[in-house]
């Protein structure tokens, strides 16, 4: 029996994959085409959407079952598409909504500290009343997440024995899931009546007591965050710094927390989004009062934030497409905001990599 020859064979088994590969790429492209329609359909508000969706989705179960990582790729590239996408058509159309309250008001909307400051009747929308309260909430909510967080993730990754740390470290996560609506509740419940019977506030509400308890809510974050960065710190550099005759607490003063300051530094900012975009604890507490406290930096007078601003509005600015506009341009502002921290704390946290890894 005469064999067959070696080059016949693989270029069989060659054959075979390109008709494979071939088919894998149909199938994706039969499923992007269905997609696309689909998006189409959606923006051109056409009864289409839900049977192309379905389309798709049937295209890439049967491609699942028989080109697997052809679809495997292709659900990928969808996946980081569609993120890329919604996040700039989410960036586009905030935009082009605030575009009327901006060209209404000038650079009033940023700038205006005269009565009325917040006026939908007569059409009068500042935002720097918004703002301030903002920034009020956030240093203050700052100024508790950011030492209690550090000396948090310190404990969890230095100092408790691991029984403790097996403990804590998922009640710190859990916490970090409980919905805001339940801390603004406790705090408008619970703390509420007795800072205003013992500092006798005149009314109900303020921003030092937002600020706390929004800071409470951003602790697990930052907690999280940085016990992660304590936990990148190479232990040879703790080893070599006890073995030249250090306590554990100078170990962790001169080596693990410098070492681990970038990172924490993410973590604090990360916290601070977290407590800049704040929405139902702020809404929960806070009076609706777009005004200035008087005097200015009284922290325990009562205004509004730009999230608490859009929650409880949206209602009544149905229909009233001024008014729509400026809570679109209070939007923009803490999208922004919220935008900037991010990146600095993605650039913060890529310098710790880059330091720990000997490049800098």
């Amino acid at each position: 029996m005469s064999e067959v020859p070696e080059t016949n064979q693989s270029s069989g088994v060659t054959g075979v994959l390109d008709n494979a590969t071939r088919g894998g790429v149909a199938v994706s492209a039969v499923g992007l085409v269905c997609l696309a329609g689909a998006f189409a359909s959606f923006l051109l508000s056409m009864p289409y959407t839900f049977p192309l969706l379905f389309g798709f989705v049937v295209v890439m179960a049967y491609g699942w079952v028989t080109r697997q990582a052809e679809t495997a790729r292709t659900l990928t590239f969808v996946a980081t598409v569609s993120t890329v996408g919604i996040l700039g058509l989410i960036t586009v159309y905030i935009v082009v909504e605030s575009i009327p309250a901006i060209s209404h008001m000038g650079p009033d909307i940023l700038t205006r500290m005269q009565s009325p400051l917040w006026e939908p009747g007569a059409g009068v929308y500042s935002l720097l009343p918004l703002i301030w309260g903002t920034v009020v909430t956030t240093l203050i909510a700052t100024a508790i997440a950011a030492p209690f967080g550090v000396a948090g993730a310190l404990f969890i990754g230095e100092i408790a024995p691991r029984s403790v740390r097996d403990i804590i470290k998922p009640a710190v996560e859990v916490l970090a899931g409980i919905p805001s609506i339940v801390y603004g509740f406790i705090g408008f419940t619970v703390l509420n009546p007795y800072l205003t019977k013992t500092l006798r506030l005149p009314g109900q509400g303020s921003l030092f007591l937002a600020g706390v308890v929004i800071g409470f809510m951003a602790l697990p974050t930052v907690v999280s965050v940085g016990e992660d960065a304590i936990a990148s710190v190479p232990e040879s550099m703790k080893s070599g710094s006890l073995a030249l005759g250090t306590t554990d607490w100078q170990t962790m003063k001169s080596v693990t927390l410098p070492t681990a300051l970038s990172g924490l530094s993410a973590a604090i900012l990360l916290g601070v989004g977290r407590a800049i975009g704040e929405t139902m604890a702020a809404t929960v507490i806070l009076g609706k009062i777009p005004a200035f406290p008087d005097p200015l930096y009284d922290v325990f007078g009562n205004t509004i934030t730009l999230t608490a601003t859009i929650a409880s509005q949206y209602g009544s600015a149905a229909g009233r497409p001024l008014h729509e506009s400026a809570l679109f341009a209070a939007g923009v502002v803490l999208f922004v905001t919220v935008m900037c921290l991010s990146i600095a704390s993605q650039y913060i946290e890529a310098r710790m990599q880059r330091k720990l890894g000997g490049n800098e």
